[in-house]
């Protein structure tokens, strides 16, 4: 019985149509090194993707991998409760130090988690202040927070959400956003004709929020569009003045992948949590932390009988291997230089997928932040073929992975490929768009 026959009579594969996998078998994987997986049959495949946006120093980091070993030969996890160790420590100075004010870090063990704590947080401060009628949250449109009930809620994806609607907690409002190309963008530094109608629509409902929830500057799931950094400051200046709680979802966008250390730096914004996975580990094991201010810390902050203790806890918080890994990537993440040469790379991406554009004719859209960019499939209308599927399939022919959001074509490779790596990816890619489309 082959590797895949076995896969399939057992695994039910995450964000999987099961049947799919009938007419194109899972990829067998037998190695990982840099931007490359290994295959069974001998092929080697760029991970564009970064394995769900995760790898940011590609796969076995000799200096993650060692990082990993050295803890593994102390201790591979305690409980974080009652104890603590030298790993989270050092980790936890260092992930204080990202954003000024917000010093207090509680470890989860993935992003739905670190967002449905901020959530819970924000909901327990206010019965702690007797706020109790700040009970709802609001989010952006087609923003994506996780796959939990809660973060589902506040997710604008109907195809994750629908089933699971009448489940979903009440009352969410979602607010229209000024999307642009990129930095360059006349709207990235002014949003002035499109705030009006959002100060109205939040106006009214102010009194009722504790919370709204962003993907600073770059909404993932939901086709990687990039938004005017002016609104973002805009909307967390509202924030303040009505003492309503930001929540910053930088799962995907934190630790360099937009070129800063956080998203939020774009707009030189200071949230009230900061939620972090994914690229936090190197994607070597799953882990998440919540940011916070010590203003919150303190409302829960009294004796044990006063029933004010945050009482949230996971298995895994704070894991000692991943504290490790994640340690050490803050170190690479910190290299001299590092952030600029993001930054250059990104620039270069964007300019080889305005090639392929232009080569094509079949994308449109286009859009870029640090390393990360996207463009839309020039397809009919109410065509419900799925291209950005076929465009896959093709691309792994050929030697790339792709997972194309619906119709949107993005690349968000590791920060540390190479040029020639990425004009690789440039060349697989248009050849699949001209084999498909």
């Amino acid at each position: 019985m082959s590797l895949v026959t076995r896969d399939l009579k057992h695994i039910w594969h995450p964000c999987s149509q099961m049947k799919d996998y009938e007419t194109f078998s899972p990829l067998e994987v037998i190695k990982a090194q840099g931007c490359y997986l290994t295959l069974a049959d001998g092929r080697k495949i760029i991970d564009v993707i970064s394995s769900w946006w995760c790898k940011s120093f590609g796969h076995n980091h000799p200096y993650l991998t060692q990082a990993l070993k050295q803890q593994l030969e102390k201790f591979e996890h305690v409980i974080l409760a009652n104890t603590t160790n030298h790993t989270i420590v050092a980790l936890s100075e260092t992930l204080a130090k990202l954003q000024p004010g917000l010093d207090k870090v509680m470890y989860a063990s993935d992003g739905s988690c670190a967002v449905e704590i901020a959530m819970k947080m924000s909901l327990h401060s206010r019965v702690i202040t007797g706020q109790t009628e700040q009970k709802y949250f609001a989010a952006l449109k087609n923003g994506y927070h996780g796959e939990t009930l809660a973060t589902l809620s506040v997710s604008d994806l109907g195809l994750y959400k629908a089933p699971y609607q009448s489940a979903c907690l009440n009352n969410i409002t979602f607010i229209d956003v000024p999307y642009v190309s990129g930095p360059n963008d006349p709207l990235w530094h002014d949003s002035a004709m499109h705030w009006p109608s959002t100060q109205a629509q939040l106006d009214h409902i102010k009194h009722q929020l504790t919370a709204i929830l962003v993907e600073p500057i770059a909404q993932g799931a939901g086709g990687m569009l990039v938004y005017s950094a002016d609104f973002l400051k805009r909307l967390a200046h509202w924030c303040k003045t009505h003492d309503i709680h930001l929540i910053a979802d930088e799962i995907m966008t934190g630790l360099g992948r937009t070129g800063h250390p956080l998203a939020c730096q774009h707009a030189g914004i200071t949230p009230d949590f900061i939620c972090l996975s994914k690229g936090l580990t190197g994607g070597y094991l799953p882990m998440s932390a919540v940011l916070t201010s010590n203003n919150i810390y303190q409302l829960f902050y009294d004796d044990y009988e006063t029933g004010k203790a945050f009482m949230h806890s996971h298995t895994h918080s704070g894991n000692a291997l991943a504290a490790a890994v994640a340690l050490a990537t803050q170190e690479l993440l910190n290299a001299p230089g590092f952030y600029q040469e993001i930054q250059e790379k990104g620039q270069y991406m964007y300019q080889l997928l305005k090639n392929i554009a232009e080569q094509t004719g079949k994308l449109k859209n286009l859009r870029n932040i640090g390393m990360i960019a996207a463009a839309d499939l020039v397809v009919p209308n109410n065509d419900k073929t799925r291209w950005g599927y076929l465009i896959y399939q093709q691309a792994i022919q050929h030697g790339a992975l792709l997972r194309p959001l619906g119709n949107s074509l993005y690349w968000l490779p590791p920060l540390t490929i190479t040029k020639a790596e990425l004009k690789k990816i440039a060349s697989i890619t248009a050849l699949a768009i001209e084999t498909i489309l």
